[in-house]
């Protein structure tokens, strides 16, 4: 009897091994292996953070493709997405009103450590404060804070507005929301993107910044809000604060990551007076993920490779890949390029990506 069974056995066994194999994804199938795996995860276009039930889906997915890595939106259009006493006492709103019946935070570390999958509490709109609203509290309670441009108007960039980023009232505001969440949450990481620390270039008109430039030049700022000196001026202020929340973030909770996803460079600079190879060099960045947002891989590999000139070998570990795969609008990236893409920055050294977003997986 066991001479007959054991047989039937194995063949059992290797015909589920093919089924499931079979039931693979091709991107299951194809995506090479990473010890860095990562994805943004935003409330915007997705609806993976309005139940705990739709959380433990998306780290049911997330461990289907070997993502080891959530970098979870807790700040965007001027509020919070966990319950945040820091911003009740600012403007009177305890959390995004969405999701508001539950903690999705809470909920999304606790299931996600439970599979191994470590949480990275990303700050998306850093130093903007609204997507083009014009009755935003912020404005009504905290004009000061206000960026503006060379006309005096709000500061405001591809509809998102803007904060002055070197103003200490919003640098006050975004520090204390980063220490709630290192304190308060078993969190791995903190990251910020193209919007922190960061700030439109056509910024810095305002009162503030314009005493801060006169006190140190005995003049004013130059008119071209692109012009060489006053971009790096800005930039190293900016580089000030980054630092800054670094050494906070270290402070309470050595072992918390701090990372960064700027645009490339040196486009972040000379639009949003993001030096990140300074970061880098600085000693104040854990690791930094560049948006290498392109849609072919040809213009892809052009901006990996732009890195050889930006950053030593060593200086290259600190890099892993930012890698569109999906947006709102319905864009999806085909399979086949998204395992090109990974492939070719694998071969240049680049041994981690982070995809956005998280509705590539969610199939």
């Amino acid at each position: 009897m066991f001479s007959i069974t054991k047989p039937l056995i194995i063949t059992l066994s290797l015909l589920f091994i093919r089924c499931n194999i079979h039931d693979q994804t091709y991107l299951e199938k194809h995506l090479p292996e990473s010890t860095f795996r990562g994805v943004w995860v935003t409330n915007v276009g997705s609806d993976a953070l309005k139940s705990e039930a739709n959380i433990k889906a998306l780290v049911s997915n997330c461990k289907k493709y070997l993502i080891n890595h959530l970098f979870v939106v807790v700040w965007n259009k001027g509020v919070t997405q966990y319950p945040s006493d820091v911003l009740e006492k600012y403007i009177g709103v305890k959390q995004e009103p969405m999701l508001s019946h539950f903690d999705p935070l809470e909920c999304l570390i606790r299931q996600a450590h439970k599979e191994g999958i470590k949480v990275h509490a990303w700050f998306e709109f850093g130093f903007s404060f609204a997507y083009d609203d014009p009755e935003s509290v912020w404005i009504e309670k905290y004009p000061q804070w206000l960026g503006r441009d060379q006309e005096g108007k709000i500061l405001k960039k591809n509809n998102f507005m803007w904060w002055n980023a070197l103003h200490p009232g919003p640098q006050k505001f975004l520090l204390e929301l980063i220490e709630e969440v290192v304190t308060h949450y078993d969190i791995d990481g903190i990251q910020g993107d193209d919007r922190l620390p960061a700030m439109p270039s056509e910024g810095g008109y305002d009162d503030y910044t314009v005493s801060l430039f006169q006190n140190q030049f005995s003049t004013l700022p130059p008119g071209d809000h692109q012009e060489e000196k006053w971009i790096r001026w800005r930039s190293k202020q900016l580089n000030q604060f980054g630092k800054k929340l670094y050494e906070k973030v270290k402070s309470i909770r050595p072992e918390t990551f701090v990372s960064w996803a700027p645009s490339i460079y040196p486009w972040s600079e000379e639009e949003y007076l993001q030096s990140w190879p300074d970061w880098i060099r600085g000693g104040y960045a854990d690791f930094i993920v560049p948006q290498f947002y392109r849609y072919k891989l040809e213009d892809y590999s052009k901006i990996i490779d732009q890195l050889e000139t930006q950053l030593n070998p060593e200086q290259r570990k600190r890099i892993y890949a930012g890698v569109l795969t999906a947006l709102g609008g319905g864009y999806r990236i085909n399979d086949t390029l998204l395992v090109d893409m990974v492939n070719y920055h694998r071969s240049k050294g680049i041994m981690g990506e982070v995809f956005f977003y998280y509705e590539t997986f969610n199939r």
